[in-house]
């Protein structure tokens, strides 16, 4: 006769389970309080920079020069190059990613997966300053070759460009990754109702990996605007108004790099601004991460 046993879920964790979830807590709680202490040095700075009588807010947001030591205080050069820059490191990595990430989840076998995938990922291990360089050297010449004497030395575009191959193997993990978490199920409805593999791929598979896919695509543009290296070597060395991706404009990253690599006496309006244009990017960030959020949450396919 077989005798039922009854399990008690009340019993404590043991001794092991304990640590483990004890530690886990220290290290969510540690990565939040680095997130506050580093809002709060860049505020406590950059309240030093707002605080001085030639700052306002309509010069800081209305202006379109910088160039604090001579009271010229508007961010919006530093601004579009940044979002200029990002927007071209996107064009290039997103869809270059997805197509790869399609590749290696729905198309190729274990043998050409272990092959390409550790080649892919062997951009990501390439120092940045490699991939200024590259940009400078590489692709700007080809720019003016294919677009002529409108394309300078120092451009947005090849940094753009370069960022992008540098960002495609973190977008093209990441979706691989969301595309491989699919069920198997629905790949299997859709050739039983006639759908061809690219048709599953697109119309299926790839929409129900939306929010996986989103994922990187946020992570890739924090990479995008955080980039130092590829634009301080590559995009120019000055502040510029424009949007023109062929002209050479300074990044607010790249501004940072190389204002802070000179003698700045401390609290000075040049050594504070350094932090404003810190707490700007910390915002434009944060800013397109919301939204990058919202639309992840809004078009998420969720599975029961």
């Amino acid at each position: 006769m077989n005798q039922s046993r009854s399990f008690d879920l009340s019993k404590k964790p043991r001794l092991g389970e304990s640590i483990i979830q004890a530690l886990l807590f220290l290290a969510g709680i540690l990565s939040i309080f680095t997130t506050v202490a580093i809002v709060y040095e860049l505020g406590k700075e950059a309240w030093l920079f707002f605080g001085d009588p030639e700052v306002t807010f309509a010069k800081f947001f209305g202006g379109t020069k910088w160039q604090p030591g001579i009271g010229q205080f508007g961010i919006w050069p530093l601004v579009t190059s940044t979002l200029t820059t990002s927007f071209i490191a996107m064009l290039i990595s997103l869809p270059l990613g997805l197509a790869s990430a399609l590749f290696l989840s729905e198309y190729a076998t274990l043998k050409t997966r272990s092959i390409l995938k550790p080649i892919l990922e062997v951009l990501a291990g390439i120092p940045t300053v490699v991939y200024g360089y590259f940009a400078l050297l590489f692709i700007t010449p080809i720019l003016q070759n294919i677009f002529g004497d409108g394309v300078q030395v120092y451009n947005m575009a090849s940094a753009g460009i370069v960022m992008g191959i540098m960002i495609l193997p973190l977008i093209s993990s990441m979706s691989e990754d969301a595309l491989s978490a699919v069920p198997r199920s629905l790949r299997e409805a859709a050739y039983a109702m006639g759908a061809t593999k690219f048709e599953t791929s697109i119309q299926v598979v790839l929409p129900a990996a939306l929010s996986g896919i989103g994922a990187a695509l946020i992570i890739g543009i924090s990479r995008a605007i955080g980039e130092t290296m590829i634009v301080a070597v590559a995009a120019g060395a000055g502040p510029n108004f424009t949007i023109n991706p062929f002209e050479a404009a300074e990044t607010m990253t790249g501004h940072i790099a190389r204002i802070s690599g000179g003698d700045l006496s401390y609290n000075t309006i040049d050594y504070t601004s350094l932090f404003a244009i810190a707490l700007m990017l910390f915002l434009v960030t944060l800013v397109l991460n919301l939204i990058s959020q919202w639309v992840v949450n809004r078009f998420r396919e969720r599975y029961e």
